[in-house]
């Protein structure tokens, strides 16, 4: 039994059922109400039901999630230090590992429990760093995270969010930063412009850029057809690696015109359609219109296990209409953002929508988010990109 605590006197939290799990969440029908209730955010240390030290990390009463677990060694505080070092070891991933300096100056810093840190996402865009809180506790000890990110990235401006429905589970208030001036970043040699302070998150995904590159070496000289192509990423790509013509639809005006911008940036003309997709593809499948490659990202679908089902039908549907527009031996690239899809649910999605749009799908790689979002093998919840990349045969 384990009782040696740091130095440094924490709220204590104490379990009501014994806990044997590696995974940093601990929920709150487990924990024991303390009487006097720490703020959202709190760092405290966890206490078993046999007063074993089980760790330490945020503490939150108000959300589903009431323990986040940040260090399981009880000798080490939870500072501004321990935070200085675990976005010092984050960047170091990236840039001596990964070496992603050397194909973008865009990438995920911080990816949440990936790299230690529960609520806690940076993206990097050039000298522009996008905080999103998604845990009271990051939000909390935000100034902490702001000077470690400082001393990796000096001279870099800030912009930090998070979204309506996180603050309502985790109970605080943030307006976010004021607007700030986008970045322009290059990737793989390919300009875009990342607008965090327009309405569409970051105004741009990194998660999908060895996606991007790998389906821009496969299209030289064809059709593509980008759909959901939000602010023209594939589209761009394509356009950029030598395709005869490419169309990007969206049923975003917004989006439709950053990525006219990001299509000017580069000096390519893709082909940008405001529709939904769902009317776009019925007609196109009448007129009997083909492409060589096919690309359909869509947004997420859906936070709510509860609508998980809906989801899929939603998938089944547009990769169905998708599938009918791809040539005979063309490539379909499916993606699916939505976290509480598996990956099986997934690929069976894609098996379901082949047979009823009379299709075979020969699949060629699945694939997710880049390595700058890393997760951990016993918290899968980090893992939310899917991608299949399939030839289409009759």
């Amino acid at each position: 039994m384990n009782t040696s605590f740091a130095s440094t006197p924490y709220p204590t939290v104490h379990l009501k059922n014994a806990w044997k799990s590696t995974h940093p969440w601990i929920f709150q029908r487990l924990v024991d109400k303390p009487v006097q209730r720490p703020k959202p955010g709190t760092i405290v240390d966890v206490i078993g039901v046999e007063g074993d030290w089980i760790g330490r990390g945020f503490y939150n009463g108000h959300s589903r999630i009431a323990v986040r677990i940040l260090e399981t060694d009880p000798d080490v505080e939870v500072d501004a230090a321990w935070f200085a070092r675990k976005i010092a070891e984050a960047v170091s991933l990236r840039r001596q590992v990964l070496k992603l300096d050397e194909v973008s100056d865009a990438w995920r810093v911080v990816h949440s429990e990936g790299d230690g840190i529960s609520g806690l996402v940076v993206d990097r865009y050039g000298d522009l760093l996008v905080v999103e809180f998604f845990s009271a506790g990051a939000f909390r000890h935000r100034e902490w995270i702001y000077d470690a990110l400082k001393a990796q990235f000096p001279g870099c401006r800030f912009y930090s969010f998070a979204d309506e429905h996180v603050q309502k589970q985790e109970s605080f208030d943030f307006r976010g930063t004021e607007p700030v001036q986008p970045a322009v970043i290059t990737e793989y040699g390919v300009k875009f412009r990342a607008d965090p302070a327009g309405a569409h998150k970051t105004g741009f995904f990194a998660d999908q850029r060895e996606n991007r590159q790998w389906l821009s070496q496969q299209v030289e000289g064809k059709r593509v057809l980008d759909l959901c192509c939000n602010t023209g990423g594939f589209a761009v790509y394509s356009a950029m690696r030598g395709a005869e013509e490419v169309i990007g639809v969206d049923i975003d005006a917004d989006v439709i015109e950053i990525a006219k911008g990001n299509a000017r940036l580069n000096n390519v003309r893709p082909r940008f359609i405001q529709a939904d997709i769902f009317p776009w593809l019925r007609d196109a499948g009448i007129r009997g219109d083909q492409y060589d490659v096919v690309i359909l990202d869509p947004a997420k679908m859906t936070r709510d296990r509860e609508q998980v089902i809906n989801a899929l039908k939603k998938y089944l549907d547009m990769n169905k209409l998708a599938l009918g527009v791809v040539k005979p031996g063309g490539l379909f690239a499916t993606f699916s953002c939505t976290g509480l899809v598996s990956e099986e649910q997934f690929l069976d999605m894609l098996r379901r929508a082949a047979y009823y749009a009379g299709r075979t799908v020969q699949v060629l790689k699945v694939a997710g988010a880049g390595a700058d979002h890393p997760w951990l093998a016993q918290v899968q919840e980090s893992r939310y990109l899917k991608a299949a990349f399939c030839r289409v045969l009759d």
